[in-house]
């Protein structure tokens, strides 16, 4: 017969079970007050989220022309002047090509929906041209009877737009700030912390700082790869404007899930309307088979390498960022994991009990 449990040891287990659980939801409670907090402050937090970003690609040069004697003033002028006139050199790199060959590009785009009429007409559809006719003027019709909603969508695309910009501009003057005055920070922060936290929270702020740098240039070598992969299949296949498909691919690379879908929908059309329809199949199946290779292989193995975690916590980290908050959550996720990797490991270093010699010398410690 079983020893009877002791009840002594199961009520100490039970007040053990709810202070834990007391303690949780005390640390679930302020975590969801912080991201309220958050919430309301985005419009301040994400153009500072932008301006880091773009500070961690930037200032290995500011770096560099600060260690040849440069005033700090200057070299953060003369990057945030390099970096604009790369933006716009490749603003042009697409839009001059495609400018240029917008009339060969328009004439086959007639064509193309003319194959596709034709195609549709015959077996197995044997859609007629009253119907493709009738089709059409449905849709016209309910387009008109929804104006409403149409303007509603535009106004919000444009309100999109302009918030964008404002994002933009102030994430450019942070950019220029943070690389003039940024290895000043940390010093100043330690004079304004009392106690420890002028050791701790600097410490963790300069680990933050090399992990973020290491997620984006990971994301620019992903992207990089994504351009070079899907710009040879282009170019095997003679399908026009190669060089801005490719650019495209890269830029579009930092905004996860939507910039692949995005790139990858006007390499697909551009092929359609110049090359046909078997190109375009072929270059859809070129564009698969590389994010394929990009989500599942590269990303997680490069991110995983260069952040400290583990590839499947890379992707189940951009897969719960993307259900909670959409594109930007997808974009934030990783890094977030990667910030909340480095807390938790320099947690774990303060709480750790200390070696002692025959610890660390791998002998045995007498009882």
């Amino acid at each position: 017969m079983p020893a009877p449990l002791s009840s002594t040891k199961t009520a100490a287990a039970l007040r053990r079970s709810a202070r834990v659980s007391l303690e949780l939801l005390l640390v679930l409670l302020a975590t969801s007050v912080a991201l309220w907090l958050l919430g309301r402050m985005w419009s301040v937090v994400w153009p500072l989220i932008v301006g880091l970003f773009l500070t961690t690609l930037t200032w290995p040069l500011a770096r560099f022309l600060r260690r040849k004697g440069w005033p700090p003033a200057l070299a953060a002028s003369a990057v945030t002047v390099a970096f604009l006139l790369v933006v716009s050199g490749i603003v042009t790199l697409i839009a001059v090509p495609v400018a240029s060959q917008s009339g060969e590009l328009a004439d086959g785009a007639v064509s193309g929906l003319q194959r596709i009429r034709e195609w549709a007409a015959g077996p197995p559809l044997n859609i007629a041209d009253e119907q493709i006719t009738d089709g059409f003027d449905t849709a016209v019709a309910r387009a008109q009877a929804s104006i409403d909603g149409v303007l509603t969508a535009v106004v919000s695309g444009v309100s999109t737009v302009v918030n964008g910009l404002v994002t933009a501009v102030l994430a450019l003057f942070l950019m220029f700030f943070f690389l003039k005055d940024g290895p000043r920070f940390l010093p100043w922060l330690s004079r304004q912390l009392p106690g420890r936290l002028a050791t701790d929270v600097p410490v963790v702020a300069e680990r933050s700082w090399e992990t973020l740098g290491a997620f984006v240039r990971s994301q620019a070598f992903v992207g990089l790869l994504d351009a070079v992969l899907i710009g040879i299949g282009l170019w095997i296949l003679k399908v026009p404007l190669v060089l801005p498909l490719a650019v495209l691919t890269f830029v579009s690379a930092f905004v996860p899930i939507v910039g692949a879908l995005f790139a990858g929908l006007v390499a697909v059309l551009i092929a359609l309307v110049s090359n046909g329809l078997t190109d375009a199949l072929i270059v859809l199946a070129i564009i698969v088979v590389v994010q394929q290779l990009e989500g599942n292989v590269f990303q997680p193995m490069i991110q995983s390498r260069g952040l400290g975690l583990h590839a499947a916590v890379v992707l189940l980290a951009v897969t719960l960022g993307g259900s909670l908050a959409g594109i930007v959550g997808s974009l934030l996720a990783v890094p977030a994991a990667a910030l909340i990797a480095v807390v938790w490991n320099y947690v774990r270093e303060q709480l750790r009990e200390p070696e002692t010699d025959e610890f660390r010398s791998g002998a045995a410690v007498p009882s």
